[in-house]
């Protein structure tokens, strides 16, 4: 199965546009909102839901991959300095002709669970820091969907925000320690460097990298994302709807090729 997406100027214009009528108070509370989800540790919970389409995928390049991440951020207070932050991944995926073709494979993947320790207010230079743990759960429903391992290291994050701007990096690692001993183990870290603008209309411009790099195989991958963000209310709820436009510039072995696409859906609950 092919799906065809196409992001046309107009329908981006009318994302960005969409639900700018904010009266002061809400309109200062929406910029807040927007600079709080460009950070990854901030104390704000909210249920990104992420849809992500890819291709030229499997041995022969017929694949396709439909993921939507739920992603729940759930911060907590440990006392009147520091917060810990929970975010979680969980992958459901749709995918054809993976690895091979004739393949078809509907399901839940791994899960991803990190743990940041983040001091509540920013050091005297305006750095945002946060670590701990990551750890990656053998949750797939199907063995072309997952590792078959448990996994577990360490996770970093660190960010600056400079009036509309926000720029920063995430970092993790995971080295397997248990699980299926038929199947390869896991040694490979991630790379997520992000830049971030928000317009006096909570429009959020974003550009980012979330790269792989597999110390097994020694290989990388590395897709570039370039997102378009608005802040939107229904109601009492208050949300963030994006969408976004990938390029691979290197992949590995039987990994997406090309040009991918993003829409993301965000809820938030802020205190």
């Amino acid at each position: 199965m092919k799906i065809s997406v196409n992001l046309s100027v107009a329908g981006l214009a009318t994302l960005c546009f969409a639900g700018t009528a904010w009266a002061d108070d809400a309109s200062d509370q929406a910029a807040e909102l927007a600079k709080k989800l460009a950070n990854p540790v901030a104390a704000l919970i909210s249920v990104p839901m992420q849809l992500n389409y890819d291709s030229d995928i499997g041995s022969n390049d017929d694949g396709t991959k439909l993921q939507l991440n739920v992603q729940p951020v759930i911060p907590l207070t440990l006392n009147k300095d520091w917060n810990v932050i929970s975010r979680t991944i969980l992958p459901i995926i749709d995918q054809k002709d993976i690895p091979t073709n004739g393949s078809d494979e509907f399901g839940i993947g791994d899960i991803t669970q990190s743990f940041f320790f983040s001091p509540k207010a920013p050091t005297k230079s305006g750095w945002v820091w946060g670590a701990g743990p990551v750890l990656t759960l053998p949750t797939a429903s199907d063995d072309y969907m997952g590792t078959g391992k448990w996994g577990l290291g360490p996770t970093v994050v660190v960010l600056k925000q400079s009036g509309p701007w926000t720029v920063g990096g995430l970092w993790n690692h995971v080295w397997s320690v248990a699980g299926d001993s038929d199947r390869a183990d896991v040694n490979a870290s991630y790379f997520q460097p992000f830049l971030a603008y928000v317009t006096p209309k909570h429009t959020t411009f974003g550009l980012n990298s979330e790269s792989t790099y597999n110390f097994e195989t020694e290989e990388w991958s590395v897709p570039f994302n370039l997102t378009v963000a608005q802040m939107l209310k229904f109601g009492n709820q208050l949300v963030q709807v994006a969408v976004g436009v990938r390029y691979y510039a290197e992949s590995s072995t039987g990994g997406a090729e090309g040009v991918g696409y993003r829409m993301q859906f965000t809820l938030l609950y802020p205190k």
